[in-house]
């Protein structure tokens, strides 16, 4: 039996992470307690999280022609991602996100430098990849134009999209209509579905296609009727990359044949997990890792 393939378009950044205390108020100056620069990205965080986990890993972006870029192409071989469809660029630097850290929680700014030359052009020049794929996974911090071109390529192909509608964006029915899972968090999911644009029953079929990211009160999906799962819990260190990992484990499972909830419960460990450790990838387990957790919370229960 072939691999199962997972493919991802999305963005690659140097995320440079400050932790501290508190996080100043305006015009105030507060002393940190450390500096990191660790690679980041949800395209890149995705595709680690489900090469961590086994799966035959594909992804597609751009970096700038830098020393940021070239580590972190490094990194991802390293991780077990394959890399032949990132391409280097030389009009732009490499996307890197400025990360606060404090009391395990995080503030986020991000510049998307290379990551906006994954135009619908680029992508088109990779259908190849997409259509051999088993499942395409996007996230929200390349072109939107971009998405629609790569939903659109996988729809011709048959391949199975999961969209993290993040950081959240207006979407336009016919995008959201064409994906076959939705991975949103709270907030996104009122920004998506809760106004005039849809009717209720519009509503009701796409909320079919949510599962719904809830932090340390766990997840929400729709099967046969409304089902919730609690989260893990752990001892928090850094939230950074939760849901990445959250949505690289849900493509894992189901490209591996998973039915929906234990695609979910499996994710819903890998996210607990990878919030145990520093950085966005820095906390992502392995397949192993993730067994023995799950053996320990059974012991647990029993």
């Amino acid at each position: 039996m072939k691999n199962k393939k997972i493919t991802i378009v999305g963005s690659i950044n140097m995320d440079l992470v400050t932790c501290t205390n508190r996080v100043p108020v305006m015009g105030e100056t507060v002393m940190g307690e450390s500096f990191h620069t660790i690679p980041g990205g949800k395209g890149a965080n995705q595709a680690v999280a489900a090469a961590r986990l086994g799966a035959d890993t594909c992804l597609v972006g751009c970096v700038g022609n830098d020393t940021f870029g070239q580590d972190l192409l490094s990194h991802l071989k390293n991780q077990g991602v394959h890399t032949g469809n990132v391409e280097p660029v030389t009009h732009s630097s490499t996307g890197t996100a400025s990360i606060t850290i404090a009391n395990g929680d995080n503030h986020i700014i991000v510049i998307p430098g290379a990551n906006y030359a994954v135009t619908p052009e680029f992508v088109a020049k990779h259908e190849q990849v997409i259509a051999e794929s088993d499942i395409l996974m996007l996230q929200l911090e390349i072109p939107i134009e971009s998405v629609e071109k790569a939903v659109e390529l996988a729809n011709k192909h048959h391949v199975k999209v999961i969209l993290n509608p993040a950081p959240i964006q207006p979407l336009s029915k016919e995008l959201l209509q064409k994906v076959d899972y939705l991975t949103p968090n709270e907030y996104e999911q009122q920004l998506l579905f809760y106004s005039n644009e849809w009717t209720e029953k519009e509503r009701e079929e796409m909320m079919k296609k949510c599962i719904i990211t809830r932090g340390s009160k766990g997840i929400t999906f729709y099967q046969n009727g409304k089902k919730e799962l609690p989260s893990y819990k752990v001892d928090v260190v850094d939230t950074t990359g939760a849901g990445d990992s959250f949505n690289g484990a849900l493509a894992v499972s189901l490209s591996n044949g998973a039915a929906l909830e234990d695609a979910c419960q499996f994710a819903n460990a890998v996210a607990a997990l990878s919030v145990t450790k520093l950085g966005a990838q820095g906390g992502m387990p392995t397949i192993e890792e993730v067994q023995t957790f799950l053996q320990n919370q059974k012991g647990n229960e029993a």
